[in-house]
C-alpha cells in the first residue's frame, strides 16, 4: 500500500499537479493540507473521472483536508475532537482496506503558530495537545494507523538548512518541538527517519528569495506510523522534482510503502 502526503497550496491552483502526481506515484491513498476551498468548490468531478475516491473537509479561503484514494474511505471523521468551539478544517480520518484488514488514516494540516508572541502560538500548541490526546485513542486498537500531513514542525536541526534562521519561529521553537516528541512517545514511528539519518532532506521551500534555487528547505511533512504500520514500512521517498514544477506548491509530496 503506497501512502502520501502533500501540501498543495490551493487545490483549484493545483488540480493539474494532483492529477499528473497521482498518475505517475499511483498511490493508494493521497492526503491532501491546504484546500483554500470549501467542499462544493473542490474539484470532485474532475479527479473521480481519472478513478478517484474523494474525502474532504473544506473551509473557504484557507486551511482544508482532504483524503483521495482507490477504494472508498470508511468511518469518516472530519475535525479534530477535543474542543467544539475549532471550526477550523484541518483534520480528516478515516480506514481503508489493506490485504485482510484496514489502515486507518488522518490528513492532517497542524496550525502554523506564528507569530508566537500572538494567539496562535497557544491555540498550535493546544492544537498538538489535542491531537496527542486523540491519537492515544487510536492507538488503543492496536491497528494499522498513519497520521500524515504538514505538521509545521521541524523536528530537528538537520531539517533545515539553515537552522539558526528558524531560531525564532513557531515550527522551530522549544516548545513545538517538545509536543511533536511528545506525539512520537507515545508509540509512534517517524517514517522518514526509521529510513535515514541523512540531513538535506527537505519538503518545503518557500517562493521567497529563492529558497529553491538555492536549497534552502526544510521539513515539515510528515507521517507518523503506528507499531502496526511501522513493523510494514517499507520505503519512504520525498518527490523533490515536483517543486521544480511549473507554478508548484511550496511543499512536495512524500510517499511511504507498507507491505
Amino acid at each position: 500500500m503506497r501512502i502520501a502526503t502533500w501540501n498543495v497550496n490551493s487545490i483549484r491552483q493545483r488540480l493539474t499537479h494532483v492529477l499528473a502526481f497521482l498518475k505517475e506515484a499511483e498511490p493508494d491513498a493521497l492526503c491532501l493540507q491546504e484546500l483554500k476551498c470549501v467542499d462544493a468548490d473542490f474539484p470532485r468531478a474532475e479527479i473521480e473521472d481519472a478513478g478517484w475516491q474523494v474525502a474532504i473537509h473544506g473551509q473557504k479561503g484557507f486551511n482544508g483536508v482532504a483524503i483521495i484514494s482507490r477504494s472508498k474511505l470508511e468511518d469518516v471523521r472530519r475535525g479534530l475532537p477535543g474542543d467544539d468551539g475549532d471550526e477550523q478544517a484541518r483534520y480528516l480520518e478515516g480506514v481503508l482496506p489493506h490485504g485482510s484488514g484496514v489502515v486507518r488514516l488522518a490528513s492532517i494540516y497542524l496550525p502554523n503558530g506564528n507569530p508566537p508572541n500572538t494567539e496562535k502560538y497557544p491555540y498550535k500548541l493546544a492544537w498538538m495537545e489535542r491531537l496527542a490526546v486523540h491519537a492515544k485513542g487510536l492507538l488503543a486498537h492496536e491497528e494499522p494507523l498513519v497520521l500524515a500531513g504538514d505538521y509545521n514542525v521541524i523536528p530537528e536541526p538537520r531539517d533545515a538548512r539553515d537552522p539558526a534562521a528558524w531560531t525564532g519561529d513557531a515550527l522551530f521553537l522549544p516548545p513545538t518541538r517538545t509536543a511533536f516528541r511528545k506525539l512520537q512517545s507515545l508509540g509512534f514511528t517517524e517514517a522518514l527517519r526509521a529510513t535515514t539519518d541523512a540531513a538535506g532532506l527537505y519538503t518545503f521551500w518557500d517562493y521567497q528569495a529563492g529558497a529553491w534555487q538555492r536549497n534552502n528547505g526544510i521539513r515539515i511533512d510528515h507521517l507518523l506510523l503506528s507499531p502496526q504500520a511501522a513493523d510494514k514500512l517499507g520505503a519512504v521517498s520525498i518527490a523533490k522534482h515536483v517543486r521544480g514544477w511549473d507554478k508548484a506548491s511550496d511543499h512536495v509530496p512524500v510517499l511511504i510503502e507498507l507491505n
